[in-house]
């Protein structure tokens, strides 16, 4: 049983639940598990996470989720040839990440070690 505090899962709105699962199946190869039409689970590697239809995309504000890539420049093309908008780029002490826009307008990034 995990501890208390530990992050167990993370729901994202995604009024189009069919791209979603487009979008994050084809770009960082995540499976899911349906659960209605509006309510899709995702798999990332054993961290797992929703898609939920009735949750609205809040934009310029909210938590921001960040994903890992071992090559940046290799996923930000990935991302981008998924259909995603890139919304910015940051380089930082120790790192470097870019911002993106999934199919529903919510907002991630993705970073790597400099």
């Amino acid at each position: 049983m995990p501890a208390d505090g530990y992050l167990d899962y993370l729901e994202l709105p995604a009024p189009n639940i069919e791209a979603s699962k487009r979008f994050y199946g084809s770009v960082f190869g995540w499976t899911f598990t349906d659960y209605g039409p509006d309510y899709v689970e995702f798999d990332s590697g054993g961290r797992k996470g929703g898609f939920n239809a009735q949750l609205k995309v809040v934009s310029g504000g909210g938590p921001l989720v960040v994903l890992w890539a071992s090559d940046l420049d290799a996923m930000e093309a990935k991302v981008q040839g998924g259909g995603a908008e890139i919304t910015e780029h940051h380089e930082f002490p120790g790192g470097r990440r870019f911002h993106f826009r999934d199919p529903n307008g919510n907002e991630l990034a993705v970073w790597t070690k400099a």
